[in-house]
């Protein structure tokens, strides 16, 4: 039995303008300056949040024009929003995985502040030539010294619930995760390689189980570093036997739904208790939004 999502994914609701139009425009930027807020973002992701909110600083404390350094992130509420690296943050901070609440704005503005920056940590020298790079466009490229262009990568990874095509699901965990924490199947799509034949592939490769009925769900970026998550179901066999032979999995099982219904009932992972049998994903991941959605029935 197939299924579609019941909500969009929580980091795919973004309702910030990302006013393409406005990065190559070097005077719209400078204009904007003046009058923009500034979002400071550690290097684990971390940004200054209370009650709900982002806390912003004003663009110009970095200088009189926009700095190198920033990244343009749109538009909100009239407003350009410039993003920041920051060594550390005084105050209360929180990353999107620690936030109570994120909101569509929110989910917005920090998503692509946090995917932007990363980008730049490691874009310094072009991978055509290996010559130093500029941004331009206000962090939505780089140049090298001869011109060459680079545009921010994004790693393109796929996403799966595995069914039966009733009630059971494929819930697998990982090793380096909390004993009774499982999620969804995932992994990056190699070179030369379809969206659906990766999601047979992965899966084959980590639980040792043959795949068919592969469908699309919906995406959602992933800036963990870079990632594009894009959620797939398929349909399996549950007396095929599990093999864990690529080392990534440390065990997986199939739940029931009412099993499944339960762990929603309790929260997420974050409300770890030793009674409990079974954790889910937090809310701001895709693996979330697809579980409830199968759950739903």
């Amino acid at each position: 039995m197939s299924f579609e999502l019941n909500a969009v994914p929580v980091l795919s609701r973004s309702v910030v303008d990302r006013a393409e139009e406005v990065r190559g425009d070097e005077q719209a930027l400078r204009n904007g300056w003046s009058e923009a807020k500034l979002l400071r973002v550690t290097r684990r992701g971390q940004v200054r949040y209370s009650a709900g909110a982002l806390l912003f600083d004003k663009a110009v404390e970095l200088g009189a024009e926009p700095d190198p350094a920033a990244v343009f992130l749109g538009i909100d509420a009239g407003s350009h929003v410039w993003a920041v690296r920051e060594d550390e943050l005084s105050g209360e901070v929180a990353d999107l995985r620690a936030m109570r609440a994120v909101d569509d704005r929110v989910a917005g503005l920090v998503t692509t502040a946090v995917a932007l920056l990363n980008w730049h940590d490691h874009a310094g020298f072009h991978a055509a030539d290996g010559s130093a790079s500029t941004a331009v466009k206000g962090g939505w490229s780089r140049l090298s010294a001869g011109g060459k262009e680079e545009f921010p990568r994004i790693d393109p990874a796929v996403i799966c619930l595995v069914h039966d095509g009733g009630d059971r699901v494929l819930l697998a965990r990982q090793h380096t995760w909390p004993e009774t924490l499982f999620s969804l199947l995932a992994g990056f799509v190699e070179a030369g390689e379809s969206l659906e034949r990766c999601v047979a592939r992965e899966i084959r490769e980590e639980v040792g189980v043959d795949v068919r009925d592969i469908h699309y769900l919906g995406s959602q970026p992933w800036p963990f570093p870079r990632s594009l998550m894009i959620g797939f179901e398929a349909v399996a066999d549950p007396e095929q036997p599990l093999v864990f032979a690529d080392g990534e999995i440390a065990e997986g099982y199939w739940f029931t739904r009412d099993e499944v219904r339960a762990a929603l009932a309790e929260g997420d992972w974050s409300a770890r208790r030793e009674d409990r049998r079974l954790l889910l994903p937090g809310s701001i991941s895709i693996a979330r939004t697809i579980v409830e959605s199968w759950a739903q029935g």
